[in-house]
């Protein structure tokens, strides 16, 4: 990395002051009436949007370019945004990824299962970012050096799961089987679901996919599964559970060298809590990546 780029533990701590000066609008709008949120729908009944999350989007975007001039931006409102990438401009290698309202059904439906996501990408490689529950008052957050809660560090170096517990005693958190899903695969997805349920002690469908990859980076869950997710989705989550010791397993549906990209760029993924296996959850996912393979889906 170029000298002319903040270090990693800079971009966390820059994503960190981001998200928590946008905190306290969202924490206001909380359990505000459906006309106040002005909510709407984006690409069908199951994907909402509000007047907070453009407005929270656009703020993040102004707060981290001023804080470093010349990044990009790739945000689920407001798509790319920034100068494209130049030889000679270091900052342009910066990318910011942002989710504004991580669980906007949640949010819009006065349920506390949101935040704030912000991932710090350079070259490509996501090397720190924030995970910032304002309700709950809960800043997961990572960087090279490791993951923290509210500034302290947690977890440890990779742990082989030799003694993990059995996949009877853990919890699972997914948002599969999705409307989508169910259209694509049709009832298939409901039998792989019902697997879910029979193996673990209790399967959650949170559907906030940032915090889910936190909780299980802390062992609050122990594995969560992933299907269709964007880079918004999962940016900083991968690298809390890496940086926590964890496992995350990431499936790409074309098999193109799968190994040389980043994580957070595949659609699929498994994230298994330090010390943990989760085997069933791993075929789940695998026969369906397998599946629609064959059947030629690409995303």
């Amino acid at each position: 990395m170029s000298s002319a780029l903040p270090a990693p533990c800079e971009l966390r701590r820059i994503a960190i002051t981001a998200a928590a000066a946008c905190a306290p609008r969202l924490v206001r709008a909380f359990r505000s009436t459906p006309a106040d949120l002005n909510l709407a729908t984006k690409r069908s009944s199951h994907d909402l949007v509000t007047v907070h999350d453009r407005a929270t989007e656009d703020e993040l975007v102004r707060l981290l370019g001023e804080a470093v001039p010349g990044s990009r931006f790739i945000g689920e409102e407001g798509g790319i945004r920034g100068l494209d990438p130049a030889p000679d401009a270091d900052a342009h290698r910066l990318e910011w990824i942002i989710d504004p309202i991580d669980g906007t059904a949640n949010f819009a439906h006065g349920f506390a299962m949101f935040s704030v996501s912000i991932a710090a990408a350079v070259d490509g490689e996501v090397v720190a970012g924030v995970v910032l529950d304002p309700v709950n008052g809960l800043e997961f957050s990572a960087d090279d050096a490791g993951a923290y809660l509210n500034g302290v560090r947690f977890g440890a170096e990779a742990v082989d799961a030799v003694e993990a517990p059995a996949e009877a005693a853990m919890n699972l958190v997914t948002s599969y089987p999705s409307a989508e899903a169910l259209e694509l695969d049709g009832s298939v997805a409901l039998e792989r679901f019902g697997r879910l349920v029979d193996s673990y002690a209790t399967v959650r469908r949170t559907v906030s996919g940032a915090l889910e990859l936190a909780f299980t980076a802390i062992g609050w869950a122990d594995v969560t599964l992933g299907v269709d997710t964007n880079p918004w989705d999962v940016g900083v989550g991968q690298l809390l559970v890496r940086r926590a010791g964890g496992h995350y397993l990431a499936l790409f549906y074309d098999t193109g060298g799968p190994e040389r990209r980043p994580a957070h760029l595949a659609p699929c993924y498994v994230a298994v809590a330090p010390g943990r296996a989760a085997p069933t959850a791993v075929r789940v996912l695998e026969e369906t990546v397998t599946a629609r393979r064959a059947a030629g889906y690409r995303r």
